[in-house]
């Protein structure tokens, strides 16, 4: 992809200004998005295929490509990469769940919730 079909803050058409490109420029852009769709969908359907590809290890093993990956993100872990750990957790469903509780509270309460702080610190 060259440099200039690359999206940026100096090429982005905002608002009233996408109204006053001519039909070309608009055709042109059309293009060039619906050919990024597909280069993203292809590189999808590749990394798919090789996830799903069997792949025989020098002890005559077969595994999957997402299992041989899985295998070398353990044994990075088990080295003490925080970063392999991080990934196997995740991928394992055994992710750090952070719930932010969203509630309307009164004006009175919030204020008579900080006096009972403020004595308690005191």
């Amino acid at each position: 992809m060259g440099a200039d079909l690359m999206a940026n803050n100096q090429n982005l058409v905002r608002g009233e200004e996408a109204h006053k490109l001519t039909a070309e420029e608009q055709s042109a852009g059309g293009k060039a998005s619906g050919e990024a769709r597909r280069r993203k969908r292809d590189l999808r359907l590749a990394m798919e295929m090789l996830l799903e590809q069997d792949i025989t290890g020098k002890d005559g093993t077969v595994k999957s490509g997402a299992e041989a990956i899985a295998v070398q993100q353990f044994k990075k872990a088990l080295k003490g990469d925080s970063k392999a750990f991080e990934i196997i957790r995740d991928t394992s469903g055994q992710s750090v769940v952070q719930k932010i509780a969203v509630a309307e509270v009164d004006a009175d309460v919030l204020a008579e919730v900080e006096r009972m702080v403020m004595d308690e610190s005191e």
